[in-house]
């Protein structure tokens, strides 16, 4: 190997570069760890005895996304427009994925032009160092579909962490429901019982947990039930969670019971996830048996078939050839 690398000046290059980019990267980590240790524990010392931090996410996602922002920024300063704040589309997208900040459409732009360039940049790369490089047309088509995949992956990505993020809201909401039907039966009111549910739920359903821990701040700012309400659904972006600050809002309004509305809602809700389950179980044998003929079937047939192939090939074929 050593004497492969001394008269190779190809791989002798390449060796050398990875072990200097594999220290390049080793510094950077180390000093990102210690930086941001330092931001941690002035975070942790300016917080102080807070106890709601729901609403502002980890420190470590506030750091990230303001480096992100940060970037985004220098980049429109230096000329490149990356605002699309007429697309509310992207914004309710990028909403429904758990993407809140103001910059989050500029990152989002910004990532997919990067891709356009990145990847086939990438490939370049490799093809400049293989001994045969491709010729000129399978580059061409090579590169056109990296950069149509660098355009379309960060909206897969985005669709994705949304559908997943509907998935474990809807999951979670009967519970939430069952837990704010005791504290409003205990004696509790629409905010006290928010707040409570929002807390008791901090583990097991986050989501939810946000959501309600943010409704309840904007109704001890100021902000109408209603408003509040609304935007809790909004936030949500799941049907379910709209319907229930609808249904809270309109009993609101006409004075009935909030606890029979919660009873009654939360019977839906939990039947609708039975009956959600029970799909997904009768889905099962017909997605089953997709991999037992593809896979099952061929072998049991070769199983059986092979005494009668082997008779065949050593008795018949013989007997029909005159030997």
């Amino acid at each position: 190997m050593i004497e492969l690398l001394a008269s190779n000046w190809l791989l002798r290059s390449i060796v050398l570069i990875g072990l200097f980019a594999l220290i390049v990267l080793a510094s950077y980590y180390a000093a990102t760890i210690g930086a941001r240790r330092i931001r941690v524990m002035r975070k942790l010392a300016d917080i102080g005895t807070r106890e709601n931090i729901f609403a502002g996410g980890s420190l470590t996602e506030n750091d990230r996304a303001s480096i992100w922002a940060s970037l985004t920024k220098k980049l429109e300063d230096s000329g490149l427009d990356l605002s699309d704040d007429k697309n509310t589309e992207l914004r309710k997208k990028l909403h429904a994925a758990g993407f809140y900040s103001n910059a989050a459409p500029r990152i989002y732009t910004f990532i997919r032009l990067s891709l356009i360039f990145v990847l086939p940049g990438l490939f370049l790369l490799i093809t400049g160092l293989m001994s045969e490089p491709p010729g000129v047309l399978q580059l061409y088509l090579v590169c056109s579909l990296l950069a149509v995949m660098g355009l379309y992956l960060p909206n897969l990505f985005v669709r994705a962490k949304a559908d997943r993020r509907q998935t474990r809201l809807v999951n979670g909401f009967p519970d939430s429901l069952d837990l704010m039907l005791v504290c409003v039966e205990a004696g509790l009111g629409l905010e006290a019982a928010l707040d409570r549910v929002g807390r008791e739920m901090a583990v097991t359903h986050p989501l939810i947990a946000e959501l309600m821990a943010q409704t309840t701040m904007l109704m001890r700012a100021g902000a109408s039930r209603e408003d509040a309400l609304r935007k809790m659904g909004d936030r949500g972006g799941v049907d379910q969670i709209k319907s229930f600050a609808t249904l809270l809002i309109q009993s609101d309004k006409l004075g009935t019971s909030m606890a029979s509305t919660l009873r009654v809602y939360s019977a839906e809700m939990r039947e609708e996830r039975r009956m959600r389950a029970e799909e997904k179980a009768h889905r099962l044998p017909v997605l089953i048996s997709i991999p037992l003929v593809c896979f099952m079937l061929p072998t049991m047939i070769g199983v059986l078939a092979l005494p009668a192939i082997t008779l065949a090939i050593r008795d018949l074929f013989p007997a029909f050839s005159g030997g």
